[in-house]
């Protein structure tokens, strides 16, 4: 009979506790981040056309609360003209289209002009120029949507971003919905374009981490204080906006999390903050290589956390834990033998591996199947794990390091993101 070793017990003890800790985990999240029905978009019907090419609205929409687009765009030549157009396009009469130009270097403001002078509904599009430079004090997309809100004349304003693309219905159903229920900020999850492996090996894991953070659920629940938005889709009603300060107000004029901090400024002071999933209306395309991808959630990692470097430390230990070890438990169990030591047997290993991976691999499968990714995607999630550690890692060193986060050709060189130029100029042009 071989001699039983204290470190037998006590890998056996941490086995254990990791599936349990595993298990436990997926089994929470799935319950925490399962959407409800009544946190989806009820969809309109599209309107028809009419015999002069407009969309028939029967007649209702006269008494349609005005709504500004407000659409900020630097250097977004891939994307501008399917955005713009799909605005331009929407079956709901009472509207406008602003486009903050920010500074754009490529072939944006050439786009625009083309669309305002070609398009069947040019005269709803109106392109503000911003030059470069940045005030002191503002970090660039805020500034841009406060640039635009100076020049909107609506009782709502909509924020949405230049990779996004509208279905026709899209503005209709969600007015339509926010002023139903009384809503003050109304903000649409987007569905996502996936077209790369990279797409879709990394969002879903994306979506884990945003969902754990900011279930929807406490996020609609009025007496939680949990707060976000969507930034590419955010609805919210003009004289909300101007009452709280909007994004001229001292402490958002800087932020690199426009969204989360708007809904939370919302939130706070007790108006009504709707998160709802409008998949099939509003398309986004978010990035389009690897190391767009890691640049892009580099930027709101670390920021967009909550709890502080402790709870960020905790993420990196806690994030290979129940992304990439789960795999890796038989492997880890061979360590364990020796020639005088039995260890923790194959069989039991793999006992142990069946239980943390059921969970896994079903949370994985589920969430795919919500962002419309391959099923068999699901094992690319120690991958997924592995590179957003690493993503963590580094937003987490670079602000605490005060090395700066890069975004749009800009560089923000503190966590509080504040801008480095000293002035900026505008002009508005159709």
């Amino acid at each position: 009979m071989k001699k039983k070793y204290w470190w037998q017990s006590w890998s056996r003890f941490v086995l254990w506790s990791h599936v349990i800790g595993v298990v436990g985990f997926y089994s929470i999240l799935w319950w925490r981040t399962s959407p409800r029905k009544e946190d989806r978009l009820s969809v309109l019907p599209p309107l028809t056309k009419n015999a002069t090419g407009g969309s028939a609205h029967n007649g209702e929409q006269k008494h349609d609360p005005f709504v500004s687009v407000i659409v900020p765009a630097r250097n977004e030549e891939s994307n501008i003209r399917r955005c713009v157009q799909s605005l331009l396009e929407q079956d709901y009469a009472n509207y406008e289209v602003i486009v903050v130009d920010d500074g754009s270097t490529d072939q944006t403001g050439a786009i625009l002009d083309e669309l305002a002078q070609t398009h069947a509904h040019g005269k709803r599009l109106w392109v503000l120029r911003l030059r470069d430079e940045l005030p002191a004090g503002w970090a660039g997309k805020p500034h841009a949507l406060h640039s635009g809100v100076q020049e909107a004349g609506g009782d709502w304003f909509l924020f949405t971003d230049a990779d996004t693309w509208h279905a026709p219905n899209s503005l209709r159903s969600a007015i339509t919905q926010a002023v139903a229920e009384r809503a003050d900020l109304f903000t649409l999850g987007a569905e996502q374009e996936l077209p790369t492996f990279w797409d879709r090996a990394l969002m879903p894991m994306a979506y884990l981490g945003i969902s754990m953070l900011y279930p929807p659920r406490l996020v609609n629940d009025p007496s939680s204080p949990l707060a976000v938005a969507n930034g590419q889709y955010i609805l919210i009603r003009r004289s909300v906006y101007e009452e709280l300060g909007g994004y001229g107000r001292p402490g958002m004029r800087d932020t690199l999390l426009d969204d989360r901090d708007l809904a939370h400024l919302v939130k706070s002071h007790h108006y009504r903050l709707r998160f709802i999933d409008g998949a099939g209306l509003i398309h986004v395309h978010m990035y389009r290589s690897l190391s767009d991808i890691w640049r892009g959630w580099r930027k709101n990692a670390y920021l967009g956390n909550r709890g502080g470097v402790l709870f960020v430390l905790t993420q990196l230990f806690g994030l290979p834990m129940i992304s990439i070890i789960p795999f890796l438990l038989p492997l880890l169990a061979r360590l364990t033998r020796s020639k005088r030591s039995a260890g923790i047997s194959s069989r039991e290993a793999a006992l142990a591996t069946g239980l943390e991976l059921g969970p896994l691999l079903a949370y994985r499968a589920w969430l795919n199947n919500q962002l419309q990714v391959p099923w068999y995607y699901a094992f690319t999630h120690p991958l997924a794990g592995a590179i957003f550690t690493g993503i963590l890692g580094q937003s987490t060193w670079r602000v605490l390091t005060k090395r700066g986060v890069d975004w749009r050709g800009r560089q923000y060189h503190d966590q509080n993101a504040r801008g480095s130029h000293d002035s900026r100029v505008s002009d508005l042009s159709h």
